[in-house]
């Protein structure tokens, strides 16, 4: 089955020969359920032809916000509305989740309550699960169709599914501690206030449900096959 991973960020430089960039995340992510990958720059403008040059959809997470005015975000929301109406599998984490949200008529604001960054408690589909976070926005308001199977204290709709089509998660399920790591030490100062970067890092060592996230995204994106 393959994946077509929609990257819409690009890793920090500083990963990228320790880590590689996100495709590689969300294949070592998926590593095991059988999937081939082609991953699109969306980003950088490089688009696939349409929903049928892959079986199933992964959108990736971003620096950018979904409401910014960039030339590649409005054809994004239209391959996701295409693909939506395709019925193949999708699957968006974090700038994904979002965009996702923003495309079928939701509402995504940079959240008035700051950050959460680092290993962060969620509760989806009745289980609680560790999953580290990093992010600002937030979808604040549902698109037609969606309901929420996941949220934190932070966050109140924190992971989406719409029917049989769409399922999203605000965490990052593809960020290991080393990644985090980074984050806190490169990316996050001076945007992330410092007392919360202290606290993710001392959270390092905390295991995450990383594979279990995987294992649901891969049951989901088989609904295609």
């Amino acid at each position: 089955m393959k994946i077509g991973i929609l990257k819409t960020g690009h890793a920090p430089d500083i990963v990228l020969d320790e880590l590689g960039d996100y495709e590689v995340m969300f294949a070592n992510l998926l590593d095991g359920h059988g999937f081939e990958f082609d991953a699109y720059n969306v980003v950088d403008g490089d688009f696939p032809s349409g929903p049928e040059a892959a079986d199933g959809w992964l959108i990736t997470g971003s620096k950018h916000g979904a409401y910014e005015d960039l030339p590649w975000i409005v054809p994004l929301e239209q391959l996701i509305r295409d693909i939506y109406a395709d019925g193949r599998p999708l699957v968006g984490v974090c700038f994904g989740h979002q965009i996702i949200a923003q495309a079928l008529g939701g509402t995504v604001e940079k959240f008035d309550g700051g950050w959460s960054v680092g290993v962060t408690e969620y509760e989806i589909e009745g289980t609680r699960l560790p999953l580290n976070a990093w992010h600002q926005d937030q979808v604040t308001k549902l698109p037609e169709g969606a309901q929420v199977v996941g949220s934190s204290a932070f966050c109140e709709n924190a992971a989406l599914i719409y029917g049989n089509r769409i399922y999203t998660i605000q965490p990052h399920p593809e960020f290991t501690a080393t990644m985090v790591d980074r984050l806190i030490h490169h990316r996050g100062p001076g945007v992330v206030p410092e007392a919360l970067l202290a606290e993710a890092a001392e959270r390092l060592d905390q295991p995450t449900a990383n594979a279990e996230i995987a294992n649901r995204m891969a049951t989901f994106l088989k609904r295609g096959a």
